[in-house]
């Protein structure tokens, strides 16, 4: 009977556990399915319930391995007999299950879901991709539209109340297509020259600083270098020669410079002469510029002056006795102690010294206070223009105010006794006075090549200028050649490359100058041509120049003498309601400055750019907004308009007030 029971027992035992490992195996195929339904939703083939042939067919498999199928997993959470080690084995595999299956599930899951937001993400972008497309397509079509709505008008026929669209049609055609056969426009500022004509048209107010300095107390300054603490020297160590060298305002530098000097050396100073210059290519001497007599009258006190050496010192080989000093041996802006210690034994020896290209050659500081006024007062007192010149600039300055009899506060200094000739014949004088603001663009060959910038002319401005740097600045050309220099673009960062006619148009658009405004150009010979003022006629229709006010007869005098054409531009400069610069760096622009400074009472304000500023500002040129550009221009320019006093060793001609001034009774208190 043991045996028997044994046997049904056993029997039994396995039909029972055969029962328990099927319903095992369904309830894990069923497990399975159910967590991995979600997974793979999209494809029923691994979804098909437990009776279906499906599974039926994967369990009756011979190959399915117990071990591999889910259903240990399944029977791991059964309650029914089992042996420990089962037990141990499915913990084990349910375990390794649950770390391996379950992130890899959840990893799924979560690549499942990231097409959704992808798929949303994506018709975001394409939205917006979209809206800005329409944006620059509309802008596209707008710029089309004004650049072929018509022919751009002349620059005689352009009205002060032209509209936006013709403003900007004048700007961009003339800009980017120039005539058949003729030098294509230079510069990269298209772009802000039709935002500038869209922003002139609007005709704003102008800001109430415009033509005003911006200190008050700057009219606190009165001229005092006409006063003299001294007597002349009764000593006289010899006489001095001078020949200067460069254009007018590099000979009346040299002028006033030798004048100090003289003194300084206890010598009589020779009437210097002026050196024939390559570059200016102008014949007049000293008395075809200045009036001679009123020169040597007014520095009497100062210093003796005579016409020519004496008969007997005029025979002297001054080369071979070593009386010859050129500007090779003097350093620039040598100290007081250099012409004591090497030009004084000199004079004392020879009674005679001559100093050929005499220029910019007297330093600044230390200066004595007496000396420096004796400069003052030789640039802004004892160099007064020749009559024919006087009546010339009073006649241009007539035309520029529009005839209205107005009187400027530095007429008389600079035409003297021609400025009444200014206020004859003005008709209304209740009429308002008509402004002009006055611009200098140092942009002539010589200043375009020894800058060593571009300004966008490609190759062959490249070698235009250095063909011209090899004829009149050798050492210069040479230099370029043998050592390496800073780049165009490093130069222009720096603030070192001057403003070309299209950058001073759009920094005078920004300042707020309305289009109205009668402005007046000086300077000749643009580099490029005439061409070059395309960009300024445009934008300010009421731009002239000393060619366009003066007829050819009143002109032709001053013909082939461009010294003396300088002149008449210094004269509509200084007396201008306002002037701008576009180089600080240049002599004309300093000696003007000065001069305004000096007679002008705080009432006469000078735009001097900060270059350096204003080249970080265009170099945004392709993307800045008209208002953003506005806004740094104005703030770069207000921060160099108001005068200050001289700094140390700065330009008395460009800076006379001075710290020591103020303590002498300079300035009203």
């Amino acid at each position: 009977m043991s045996s028997t029971s044994d046997i049904f027992s056993s029997i039994a035992q396995s039909k029972l556990q055969a029962i328990h490992a099927k319903k095992d195996h369904e309830d894990g195929s069923d497990l399975l399915s159910n967590r991995s339904e979600p997974i793979n939703a999209r494809s029923n083939s691994f979804h098909a319930l437990p009776n279906s042939p499906t599974s039926r067919s994967r369990q009756s498999s011979p190959s399915h391995s117990p071990r591999l199928g889910p259903s240990r997993f399944s029977n791991s959470r059964r309650s029914h007999p089992r042996s420990s080690s089962f037990g141990l084995k499915t913990w084990s595999f349910l375990w390794k299950w649950e770390q391996e299956f379950k992130p890899q599930q959840q990893k799924t899951k979560m690549k499942l879901a990231k097409p959704w937001y992808r798929r949303k993400r994506v018709k975001g972008l394409l939205a917006l991709i979209g809206l800005l497309g329409c944006f620059i397509l509309v802008n596209w079509i707008m710029l089309v539209r004004l650049q072929h709505d018509g022919a751009p008008a002349k620059v005689a026929e352009i009205s002060s109340d032209s509209s936006t669209a013709s403003l900007s049609v004048s700007v961009q055609g003339k800009w980017k297509k120039p005539g058949k056969g003729k030098r294509p426009q230079k510069g990269n500022y298209g772009r802000l020259l039709a935002l500038a004509a869209h922003a002139l048209a609007e005709n704003k107010r102008e800001p109430k600083d415009l033509w005003q300095e911006p200190l008050a107390p700057a009219s606190a300054w009165r001229p005092c270098a006409d006063q003299r603490n001294w007597e002349p020297s009764e000593k006289n160590n010899g006489y001095m020669l001078v020949t200067a060298n460069g254009g007018m305002n590099q000979q009346r530098v040299a002028v006033c410079n030798a004048v100090v000097v003289a003194r300084l050396l206890n010598s009589t100073l020779v009437v210097p002469k002026f050196m024939y210059s390559s570059v200016w290519r102008d014949v007049s001497q000293f008395s075809d510029i200045y009036q001679e007599e009123h020169f040597i009258n007014y520095l009497t006190p100062d210093i003796p002056i005579v016409k020519e050496l004496p008969k007997e010192l005029q025979s002297l080989d001054l080369e071979a006795i070593g009386s010859v000093v050129t500007d090779v041996e003097m350093g620039k802006e040598a100290k007081p102690s250099f012409y004591l210690k090497n030009i004084l034994p000199i004079l004392l020896k020879n009674r005679v010294v001559h100093f050929v290209g005499f220029g910019n050659r007297l330093a600044f500081d230390p200066i004595p206070f007496e000396l420096q006024r004796l400069r003052c007062r030789c640039n802004f007192h004892a160099l007064q223009f020749v009559p024919k010149i006087q009546e010339t600039g009073a006649l241009l300055v007539k035309r520029l105010r529009q005839r209205t009899g107005h009187a400027g506060p530095l007429d008389h200094y600079l035409v003297g006794p021609l400025a009444e000739s200014i206020t004859e014949g003005g008709g209304n004088h209740s009429k308002k006075a008509s402004k002009y603001l006055a611009l200098h663009l140092r942009f002539e060959i010589d200043m375009v090549a020894h800058s060593l910038c571009e300004f966008g002319g490609g190759e062959a401005e490249r070698k235009e200028l250095e063909a011209y740097r090899e004829i009149h600045f050798p050492a210069l050309a040479h230099l370029e050649k043998t050592t390496k220099l800073p780049s165009p673009s490093e130069l222009r960062s720096e603030g070192l490359c001057p403003l070309s006619p299209e950058e001073a148009v759009l920094m005078l658009a920004a300042l707020g100058f309305n289009r109205k405004t009668h402005v007046f150009v000086a300077g000749s010979n643009l580099y490029g041509g005439r061409s070059r003022l395309v960009a300024l006629t445009s934008l300010y229709p009421n731009l002239v120049t000393k060619e366009n006010l003066l007829s050819s007869a009143e002109i032709e005098p001053f013909a082939n003498y461009s010294s003396q054409l300088a002149t008449l531009d210094f004269i509509a400069c200084t007396a201008a309601d306002a002037f701008a610069m576009t180089d600080s760096g240049s002599q004309f622009s300093s000696l003007v400055s000065g001069y305004r400074i000096y007679y002008g009472g705080g009432k006469m304000p000078t735009i001097r750019p900060n270059k350096r500023r204003l080249a970080s500002i265009f170099t945004k040129n392709n993307t800045i907004e008209w208002r953003v550009f506005e806004q740094r221009v104005r703030k770069a320019v207000r921060q160099t308009k108001h005068v200050q006093t001289r700094p140390k060793a700065r330009s008395v001609y460009r800076y006379p007030r001075c710290k020591e001034w103020e303590r002498k009774l300079c300035k009203n208190i």
